[in-house]
């Protein structure tokens, strides 16, 4: 229905949709190109897709993956910019402070919701903006690269990830988030943490009474989202941009963010949903040649959202047949 309303506004204002369509085409899956591009874009999306996700278990919603990401993305440029080691070596330590970064970065957030039940939400959403700016702050400031052509950014880190074979811009780190995505589904499918985190999302009080340490599990849930999201701004930064920059995430935290909720937190779905966002982005990209603006996507991401509130609202009643001393026009749906 999103989608929809944008090509009925987009003919509205007198825009061929069918032309639009064939460069879109031709643009993202219609060439090898465009098919490498909208894997780059997935990358990072599906990484802090799943980020939400585990803490959506949990009914945590950390809106910031974000700023997570840039922390990620910023620990491992502070390895990567000032080692001097064997690629193997270095990619390992620079993901490893990737994870640190985004995790310490929801520390406070995760520590102030497992033990004083502050609001997540509020929290890590305003960090997003610190994030932005540390990253602006350095860029700019201790780390520029006077030589680089662009005026905000660091020097290259002295690793990157290889490309898949046979590809010239696709690099191995497309295949981390399914492979994450396929472990996250087993753990929650199979294990006893699993289970736990799943208990504690449905119903906190009665995982308590059955002895789970529910502060303990929410903290964990919450720095391992953080650290999955550091660890996606660790491999865009490795495989894509090569140097820390202001512009290196394409609002990938909000694209993860949607996925995570289009797909319901499920491990399966956010990989077609991840798929999907990236092909949308990439086509928003893709148009600007058109003299549209890439923001048309974000467009299309809130009436998404929109349509996904109102979906999870409607399920949960029934309309039924109006009776004689019924003046509802719906009930409740029974559980």
């Amino acid at each position: 229905m999103a989608l929809a309303f944008a090509l009925l506004v987009l003919a509205l204002t007198g825009r061929n949709i069918p032309t639009l369509g064939a460069e879109v085409w031709d643009r993202t899956i219609g060439s090898s190109f465009g098919l490498q591009s909208t894997a780059i874009y997935a990358t990072p999306i599906l990484m802090d897709a799943i980020a939400v996700a585990i803490g959506l278990r949990m009914r945590l919603w950390n809106i910031g993956v974000e700023g997570q990401f840039y922390m990620g993305a910023v620990a491992a440029t502070g390895v990567g910019i000032h080692l001097d080691l064997p690629d193997p070596l270095l990619l390992a330590l620079m993901a490893l402070a990737g994870a640190a970064g985004g995790a310490l970065w929801i520390l406070i957030p995760a520590v102030a919701r497992a033990y004083w039940n502050v609001n997540e939400i509020i929290t890590t959403l305003l960090l997003n903006f610190v994030a932005i700016y540390v990253v602006r702050w350095l860029s700019i400031g201790p780390w520029q690269d006077s030589q680089a052509e662009v005026v905000q950014a660091t020097p290259q880190v002295n690793a990157r990830l290889p490309f898949v074979p046979g590809s010239y811009i696709l690099h191995v780190g497309f295949f981390l988030p399914l492979i994450l995505a396929a472990v996250c589904f087993f753990i929650f499918r199979s294990s006893r943490w699993g289970y736990e985190v799943d208990m504690v999302g449905g119903n906190p009080r009665a995982a308590a009474f059955a002895g789970i340490n529910v502060p303990r599990r929410v903290l964990t849930v919450m720095l391992i989202s953080g650290a999955i999201a550091g660890i996606s701004g660790m491999v865009h930064l490795t495989g894509a941009t090569g140097r820390l920059q202001q512009t290196i995430s394409n609002s990938y935290g909000l694209s993860g963010f949607i996925v995570a909720a289009l797909a319901g937190a499920s491990f399966v779905a956010l990989v077609v949903g991840g798929v999907f966002i990236a092909l949308l982005l990439a086509s928003g990209i893709a148009l600007q040649g058109s003299g549209l603006s890439v923001y048309i996507v974000l467009a299309v991401y809130g009436l998404a959202l929109v349509g996904i509130a109102v979906g999870e609202m409607a399920s949960r009643y029934r309309l039924v047949r109006g009776g004689a001393g019924a003046g509802r026009e719906g009930e409740r749906a029974p559980p």
